[in-house]
């Protein structure tokens, strides 16, 4: 696998280029009332004077849990198992490396490395992870353990929050994934996941991760329980701290899926498709600093995710060899490179393959035509 190589999608123009910051009320406004291809119309431009290009990205990722014992009890995950369940899993660090090996050799750059508050892990067990994949992948990139990890291991393990992100830092990783965010509202948190970070923690770990040296990403789970307004502030809150720390790499959005999850029986059906599309738009005219913004053909649907795409996203997600969350809300989803590859291109844009960093790996353009015959 060639090195990455800085690119174009480091996005350079700054916030101040882009022109309008939107207020919370404007983002609401947006968000509810905006004509939908108005809205979409006006998004799309803004990631166009941000990213003046065609180039639509994709990493080539797999996600394999190293536990899925968790004591948190959010009501919203179907994942989650107690210890003593039959269920219940503890994989021990050279069975995480296998799997990462073989999916590296299915094409995977990066591992996303996430578990559950499992009481039985300490930050020990955490670095003998990495090393373990360091040592049977040197060339894979980690991208471990999300603010929701941090706050309970430094609560397990009475340390600080800095200290323990210096920690994984001196580990070798270089960038954190931003899960555990849902909703930053804390009435939204003390209803579907109480036991888990506060929306200040998460927004702490960020804070504290940028200032360290890590680049992280920022997520938002919606179409339970919260509010327009409080999506609204969730990605003002993002952009607040952006402002301050700019670690933010990219942010990702995702409608909850109901499915065998306890809050699942209180939510009847799953958010309209178009609500993720009006998510996207109005992050990316929100979010005036942030580089990336990620429409997902996995989390959602293909339409939906093409659909993101004309609405102001410019990254596609991963193809996710093994991923077992979203899996165990009966929400199914696989998929190809030659698949993304496609679906990016009957959307209308080229497609490259990147990595945690958002630096381009392989552009994957066209096959030019000359006479009848195609050049490869």
């Amino acid at each position: 696998m060639a090195r990455a190589t800085p690119e174009w999608h480091s996005a350079p123009n700054p916030p101040a280029a882009l022109g309008h910051r939107y207020s919370s009320a404007e983002g609401l406004e947006l968000l509810q009332k905006m004509p939908m291809g108005e809205l979409m119309g006006l998004a799309y431009a803004a990631r166009r004077k941000r990213l003046p290009n065609d180039i639509v990205t994709f990493v080539a990722d797999t996600n394999p849990n190293y536990t899925n014992v968790c004591e948190s009890g959010c009501r919203f995950c179907a994942f989650r198992r107690q210890a003593d369940d039959e269920a219940a899993f503890t994989h021990p660090p050279e069975v995480i490396a296998e799997k990462v090996r073989q999916a590296q050799r299915r094409g995977a750059t990066t591992v996303l490395l996430q578990g559950g508050h499992n009481p039985a892990i300490g930050v020990k067990d955490w670095l003998a992870y990495l090393r373990a994949i360091q040592t049977a992948c040197p060339a894979i990139h980690i991208h471990p353990f999300s603010p929701a990890e941090m706050v309970y291991m430094a609560d397990k393990e009475g340390v600080p929050l800095r200290d323990l992100l210096q920690m994984i830092y001196d580990a070798g990783v270089r960038t954190l994934p931003g899960g555990g965010a849902e909703i930053l509202s804390e009435r939204v948190r003390a209803e579907i996941a109480p036991a888990k970070a506060t929306a200040f923690e998460w927004l702490e770990v960020s804070r504290l991760a940028h200032e360290v040296g890590f680049r992280t990403t920022a997520t938002m789970m919606f179409g339970h329980v919260e509010t327009d307004a409080e999506i609204v502030a969730h990605l003002v809150a993002l952009r607040d701290l952006q402002d301050r720390s700019g670690g933010f790499t990219s942010f990702i959005p995702w409608s909850f899926k109901p499915g065998n999850s306890p809050l699942g029986q209180q939510i009847q059906g799953q958010v309209h498709p178009a609500k993720y599309i009006r998510v996207i738009a109005t992050a990316r005219l929100m979010l005036d600093n942030f580089p990336h913004i990620q429409s997902s053909w996995f989390s959602e649907s293909v339409p939906a995710g093409q659909m993101g795409l004309l609405a102001g996203a410019d990254d596609f997600g991963g193809l996710l060899i093994e991923e077992n969350v979203h899996l165990s809300a009966g929400h199914d989803r696989a998929t190809t490179m030659a698949d993304v590859l496609t679906i990016i291109r009957r959307s209308g844009f080229t497609p490259a393959q990147r990595d945690s960093s958002y630096r381009i790996i392989k552009r994957f353009d066209p096959p030019t035509v000359v006479g009848c015959a195609v050049d490869p």
